[in-house]
């Protein structure tokens, strides 16, 4: 009789706290309604797009919110959670941007210093001419989007950037590029004196506050690695490729990224050392129409129009040079902006947006490359619902 008296009062225990999870939401309405918007943004996308999985973290009002969909891997059937890895594209870029925002702020290096300063290889080369502020806003006079495909290996990359001539004189227009921001990145590593991969994972990573977070997935987190998928749903993954790194290569979860949107909405928490790098990649250096260039994320005046969010997010954005008009001296930081930052590998998509007059962060990762302006739509859809419940 005692054994069956505790199972009875497990089960009122169990129920009770059933009813306390019920009646707190029925408390929390807004984190009801969120669910709900976030459902029904989510789901029709992932199905439209054919998307296996995908992961959403929100932060507004202070608190974080995490909301999983669909599948990590089609092949073991692992469902997405929170310790899944995404990998996230050219949102790496913003992590390049913090890196060398940190050295400058380390008195390592300045923006304004010429490229080849910090490798001295360099020295004879057109990059005698190029800032290293210029590398990090694309304007370094038209590197391209990727380097060719015969550039492999350290040696491959200094014979291309001693033997590249600018199409454009620096500064001048903006053309989107792997080897230009990645170059940043890779010169602020060696004003730190050590290799990019270890200062990200043994340093900022931890100083930014991430605990999950990797350029290389170490053996005891593969489990977590979500598989990506192509365009015809094949099981894909990044390929090392020259300054993949710097320009391409985090792999992250949706809490880890939302804590680096944290970060970028609230930096005072951080050193003061790390508070100056997050300025300096927010500052605007140069507009181009309704797009202000900043080390790594993207500014529009807030509220932004879903159209104009989605024109600056777009391929001929991406493709095309685009004149620049700099803004001299560098715009500080700007409250009332929406920054951005999307990022593809073959098999991933990824989309990162804050506004800090609002404190709204929203962080969207999925496990296939799918159309930019379709993310820009969901994403615009969950800001809109956010500012309305405010």
């Amino acid at each position: 009789m005692r054994h069956k008296t505790s199972t009875g009062l497990g089960i009122i225990s169990a129920c009770a706290l059933l009813l306390g999870s019920v009646d707190a939401l029925a408390e929390n309405p807004q984190d009801s309604r969120l669910k709900t918007t976030v459902d029904a943004t989510i789901r029709p996308l992932m199905q439209q797009q054919g998307i296996p999985g995908m992961a959403v973290a929100i932060i507004a009002n202070g608190k974080r919110h995490y909301f999983n969909y669909g599948l990590a891997s089609k092949d073991n059937q692992q469902p997405v959670d929170n310790d899944t890895l995404f990998e996230v594209g050219s949102v790496s870029k913003t992590f390049s941007a913090t890196l060398a925002g940190y050295a400058q702020a380390s008195g390592k290096l300045a923006l304004e210093d010429h490229a080849s300063q910090y490798w001295p290889a360099l020295r004879g080369s057109a990059f005698d001419g190029i800032s290293l502020l210029q590398l990090g806003t694309y304007s370094a006079g038209g590197l391209p989007l990727q380097f060719p495909d015969e550039v492999q290996g350290e040696d491959k990359i200094l014979d291309y950037y001693n033997t590249w001539k600018p199409t454009f004189s620096p500064g001048t227009q903006r053309l989107y590029s792997n080897p230009s921001i990645g170059l940043l990145g890779y010169l602020a590593a060696r004003s730190l004196g050590q290799p990019y991969d270890q200062l990200l994972e043994k340093s900022l990573f931890p100083k930014l506050g991430l605990k999950h977070s990797y350029i290389k997935v170490p053996k005891d987190q593969q489990a977590h690695y979500a598989q990506g998928y192509d365009k015809q749903n094949k099981p894909i993954r990044v390929s090392p490729g020259p300054l993949d790194a710097e320009a391409y290569g985090v792999k992250t979860s949706a809490p880890d990224l939302l804590q680096f949107i944290a970060d970028n909405l609230q930096p005072q928490p951080l050193d003061d050392t790390l508070q100056k790098a997050i300025a300096s990649t927010q500052s605007g250096y140069y507009r181009v129409g309704d797009l202000t260039q900043g080390l790594g994320w993207e500014r529009y005046a807030y509220p932004v129009p879903l159209a104009r969010l989605v024109a600056g997010n777009s391929t001929p954005m991406a493709l095309e040079p685009h004149p620049v008009e700099w803004l001299t001296p560098a715009q500080p930081p700007q409250a009332d902006a929406l920054y951005n930052k999307t990022g593809s590998t073959s098999g991933f998509g990824a989309y990162v947006l804050f506004v800090p007059s609002q404190q709204i962060g929203i962080v969207m990762l999925a496990n296939k490359n799918y159309p930019n302006e379709e993310r820009i739509k969901a994403a615009h859809a969950l800001l809109s619902a956010l500012e309305a419940a405010k």
